[in-house]
């Protein structure tokens, strides 16, 4: 079948699952990562990753966090950034060194398990901005604290594998691609990125934005608002940093204008009607099997741990800044979610010779569950919240 027909199949695959998922009051991108297990390698190989696939869902991933940005609060951003601060460390402290100590019970030589803590330690917000979206939860104080301890904890994640890269390198090891990396340089191309988001989003994108309303193209607006997204999320990823952090800012730039509801209308049906439902499938196409039942034990311990240490590491750190219990446990809860952070730092220790080819496929598949049982504990911690 043809890239096309396949991509026709999986988003009315997921339209339907979506629409049962969603009937049952069970969060609609289970039903999108489902689909992807099943039809997936793990179970009947109707699916494979593939290039398109992957430009796709990085598609996915960069416009559903430039929504999450759009519809953010600055003000509520900047009044719980030092919560958001304790909640990444605690999210990544906390799985680190579970986690590692846990790997290392396994058998797992030493520098392996500590590298394996730091896949762990990643977060993937993307899948709780969509059940927080859904429940409209965006807009809290809990939604501004996972949004910017998720942010934290991607510069920390992106800092802990530089510096584990060039400890190896320094053991001698030679690493295709990585054999360069200056851990001081990255911080500082970084730094200029963050003053870069300072600065497009105080002056430059409402000027932009400004600009486009003066061109008679029907679509200025929005495709100004696309170029100032995809522009940011290229930069962030120029510097080490996800797509989805550039996007995230570019976002909140575009919120800071007047076209901020303009281009929210027609981001939206981008979005959900192509991209982000792939990027969903894709995870699931992650999963594989192979040695599923060999390494069941190991498998099912290290995912309770990868949700209990996020829950608990970031709920904590959100108790310690005076949050209640039940909004210490939603942010827990949207810490939790692994997806593709944990899957990309995986992927890039494993070209570094970090995670070993014998336990690589059964990492996978823990952050592929922990990202699957994300959803869920998150809508028990929404629900609990509203009847408290």
């Amino acid at each position: 079948m043809s890239f096309i027909g396949t991509l026709a199949l999986i988003l009315l695959v997921t339209l339907i699952v979506s629409q049962l998922f969603s009937r049952v009051g069970i969060p609609d991108v289970i039903g999108q990562i489902l689909v992807g297990v099943v039809a997936g390698p793990a179970m009947l190989g109707w699916l494979q990753r593939s290039e398109m696939i992957e430009q796709f869902q990085e598609i996915g991933v960069i416009v559903l966090m430039f929504i999450a940005g759009l519809e953010s609060d600055l003000s509520l951003l900047k009044k719980y950034l030092k919560p958001a601060l304790m909640v990444a460390l605690g999210g990544m402290l906390l799985p680190i060194l579970v986690m590692g100590v846990a790997a290392y019970g396994f058998g797992i030589p030493v520098f392996e398990a500590f590298f394996i803590g730091v896949v762990f330690s990643a977060t993937s917000v993307s899948i709780s901005v969509a059940v927080l979206r859904e429940y409209r939860k965006m807009d809290t104080k809990e939604g501004a604290t996972i949004l910017g301890a998720a942010v934290a904890d991607d510069i920390g994640g992106v800092m802990l594998l530089s510096i584990m890269i060039s400890m190896m390198n320094s053991q001698g090891s030679h690493v295709s691609g990585h054999g360069s990396t200056n851990l001081g340089l990255v911080l500082l191309l970084q730094v200029a990125f963050f003053g870069g988001s300072y600065l497009l989003i105080r002056w430059l994108a409402p000027y932009l934005m400004h600009l486009s309303s003066k061109m008679l193209p029907i679509a200025a607006n929005s495709v100004m608002a696309m170029v100032i997204c995809l522009g940011m999320a290229a930069a962030a990823e120029s510097v080490s940093l996800s797509g989805a952090v550039g996007a995230f800012f570019a976002g909140i730039a575009i919120a800071n204008t007047h076209k901020k509801e303009t281009v929210n209308r027609s981001f939206i049906p981008i979005g959900y009607a192509m991209f982000i439902p792939i990027f969903f499938v894709n995870v699931g196409l992650s999963m594989r099997l192979d040695h599923f039942w060999d390494s069941i034990v190991f498998i099912l311990v290290m995912t309770v741990l990868a949700c209990l240490t996020k829950l608990l590491g970031s709920g904590g750190g959100a108790k310690m800044m005076g949050f209640p219990l039940d909004s210490s446990y939603v942010i827990g809860s949207g810490m939790i979610a692994r997806g593709e952070m944990a899957l990309i730092t995986a992927q890039i220790g494993y070209e570094a010779h970090l995670l070993s080819e014998s336990y690589y496929s059964d990492i996978i598949t823990v952050i592929v569950l922990a990202t699957i049982l994300a959803p869920f504990i998150l809508k028990h911690a929404i629900k609990r919240m509203k009847t408290a």
